[in-house]
C-alpha cells in the first residue's frame, strides 16, 4: 500500500471514528468544548478586554493629542526596527520609580497591536511592582515567575487581550526575591526563547526602573533595543546619565519625554491641539 492510500485509509477511519451510529458527526461534548487543548492561549470569556484605564489613551481616546504622541513613538520604533526583523525585543524602562514605564509601555503596545501588519507580546517583567494588571483591570493570573518557577509553558499563560493583536504574559505570581529571578540565567533563556520563538511579532519587556535596582541592567544588554522614559520635572539630568551609563553596551533607542508640559510644545501643535484638531467637521 502506498503512502497515499495509507493516509487516505487513516483519514477514512479517522472520520468514521468521529460518527454516531446514523453516520452524522457526534457534536463536541461539553467537556470538549470547554477544556482548552494544551498551549491554547488563554481567551477571556466576554471577548476583548475592556480597557477604561484613562492613561490608555492608545484605546479609550485614539483621537486624542496624546495618543498621537504615542503613535510617533511607534512609527519611530517601527523606523529603527525595520532594516532588521531580527531586533524584536524591546525594553522599556526609567531611571527612577514613577516616570510612566508601563503607560508608555502598553499604549506603545496598544498603538503597534492596532495595525494589520503588527502582532504584539507585552511581558510584565516588573516582578517588584506588577501593574499591566491593574491597569487592564484583570484579576491576578499566572504568568512569568510561574514560568521560571515551575516550569510551566509560556503558551499556557499568555492573555489574548482582543486589542487589536495584543497578548499579554502576566507578571505572575509573587516571589519573595523577584531581583534574584529577574537576573537570574533562567530568565535571560527565557527572554530568548521568546525573541525566537515569536519572531514574528514585536516583544515588549516592561521592566523595574534602572538606578534603583541592579537586575535591569543586565536584561538591558539582552534585549534588542531600549527606550528610556523620562518624567518631566521627576528626574534630573544627572539621573538620566546615570541611568545611561549604567546600562553600557545596551541599545538605547531613545528617550520619551514623559507628561511633557503643553507650554514646551512649539507654537504651531499648540494651535492644532488647542483647537481640537481632530474633533469631527460639525464640531469644529
Amino acid at each position: 500500500m502506498s503512502r497515499i492510500e495509507e493516509a487516505l485509509e487513516k483519514a477514512v477511519k479517522s472520520r468514521s471514528a468521529g460518527k454516531n451510529h446514523n453516520g452524522r458527526i457526534k457534536p463536541a461534548s461539553q467537556a470538549e468544548m470547554t477544556s482548552a487543548p494544551p498551549g491554547e492561549i488563554f481567551t477571556p470569556p466576554l471577548g476583548a478586554i475592556s480597557v477604561n484605564s484613562p492613561t490608555l489613551v492608545a484605546a479609550t481616546a485614539p483621537q486624542s493629542s496624546i495618543a498621537e504622541e504615542y503613535r510617533k513613538l511607534k512609527e519611530m520604533v517601527i523606523k529603527l526596527t525595520r532594516t532588521d526583523q531580527t531586533k524584536n525585543t524591546l525594553m522599556v524602562t526609567s531611571a527612577m520609580v514613577g516616570e510612566g514605564k508601563t503607560t508608555t509601555s502598553l499604549n506603545l503596545a496598544i498603538s503597534l497591536a492596532q495595525e494589520f501588519d503588527h502582532t504584539v507580546l507585552l511581558i510584565d517583567a516588573d516582578l517588584r511592582k506588577p501593574s499591566v494588571e491593574k491597569y487592564l483591570d484583570l484579576s491576578a493570573k499566572p504568568g512569568l515567575t510561574d514560568c521560571l518557577l515551575d516550569n510551566v509553558e509560556i503558551q499556557k499563560v499568555l492573555l489574548k487581550t482582543g486589542i487589536g493583536r495584543l497578548m499579554i504574559l502576566p507578571a505572575g505570581r509573587i516571589t519573595s526575591n523577584p531581583g534574584a529571578l529577574f537576573s537570574s540565567n533562567k530568565m535571560s533563556s527565557l527572554i530568548t526563547e521568546i525573541k525566537h520563538r515569536y519572531a514574528d511579532r514585536y516583544v515588549i519587556i516592561d521592566t523595574p526602573p534602572v538606578l534603583p535596582f541592579a537586575e535591569t541592567r543586565t536584561m538591558s544588554r539582552i534585549v534588542d533595543g531600549v527606550i528610556v522614559v523620562v518624567k518631566d520635572g521627576l528626574c534630573a539630568p544627572e539621573d538620566v546619565k546615570e541611568a545611561l551609563d549604567a546600562m553600557h553596551g545596551a541599545n538605547i533607542l531613545g528617550l520619551v519625554y514623559n507628561q511633557a508640559a503643553f507650554d514646551a510644545m512649539s507654537s504651531s501643535y499648540a494651535y492644532y491641539y488647542n483647537n481640537n484638531y481632530y474633533a469631527s467637521s460639525d464640531q469644529r
